[in-house]
């Protein structure tokens, strides 16, 4: 996946003094190996090559406390270890794009994400040896430019026959728990299918122009919000759309 936006995505948070402003978890932390210390394009949210570069590579697999059937796809968490001598106070900054289960971890990252936890190159070195470190988290704004949802048609779409689509972005600290289709026949919104991850699907899809809506939830709260601009009948696989709706 080529997004035009990959390479400006900045995750912009609020850094709290920890512990006294940090509403934290504790967990534990550890890292996979890739060859340029990138994340991994086969991640299970279907970002594809962009769940490598998003956020300069800072990118993390969750546990299923975190990955909530898919719905955590996107969610971006402050995480913070423990050795004072070793540790970054303001830890490193992730964005969720796959899923992973280790030794009792809520987080497993990109070897760029895990060297940020350390103080500086060195530190990050002895790091890496402990192989899975104690750490506090919590959960940041992801911010991109005021648009609140990013997504992209999947590339096993097909016009007119099958529509599907990957929210690559979620503003704020909201997850996308449903997406929905308008269907002007039935006059009514109909739900796509969560397929895996971040994406969504729906068979023999409408004609002509297709409108979404998008349930967002943080914790109890949830509401529907729908794009201003529907997809063009000519949509095609690969094409990217800025929802341009602001909620937070």
């Amino acid at each position: 996946m080529d997004l035009s936006f990959k390479h400006q995505f900045s995750l912009v948070c609020v850094i709290l003094l920890f512990p006294v402003l940090c509403n934290c978890k504790e967990s534990r932390v550890s890292y996979y190996d890739t060859s340029d210390g990138y994340g991994n394009s086969g991640g299970a949210c279907g970002f594809g090559d962009y769940g490598k570069t998003v956020n300069d590579g800072s990118v993390t697999a969750v546990s299923s406390k975190l990955w909530k059937n898919g719905e955590g796809c996107g969610a971006c968490y402050q995480v913070r270890c423990k050795i004072a001598q070793l540790c970054d106070h303001n830890g490193a900054n992730v964005v969720v794009t796959d899923y992973g289960e280790g030794d009792r971890t809520d987080f497993i990252m990109s070897p760029r994400a895990f060297s940020k936890l350390g103080r500086g190159t060195v530190t990050s070195e002895k790091l890496k040896k402990y192989g899975t470190l104690d750490i506090e988290y919590q959960r940041v704004p992801c911010t991109y430019k005021g648009n609140i949802i990013v997504y992209q048609i999947n590339e096993s779409s097909n016009n007119p026959n099958y529509f599907a689509i990957n929210i690559v972005y979620v503003g704020g600290t909201y997850d996308v728990t449903a997406v929905e289709i308008w269907e002007r026949e039935q006059h009514e919104w109909v739900a796509m299918h969560r397929s895996y991850g971040a994406v969504f699907d729906f068979a023999n899809p409408p004609e002509g122009e297709i409108k979404l809506r998008f349930q967002l939830s943080k914790n109890i709260e949830a509401r529907h919000v729908v794009s201003r601009f529907p997809i063009p009948a000519s949509w095609k696989a690969g094409d990217t759309y800025f929802t341009n709706i602001l909620y937070y």
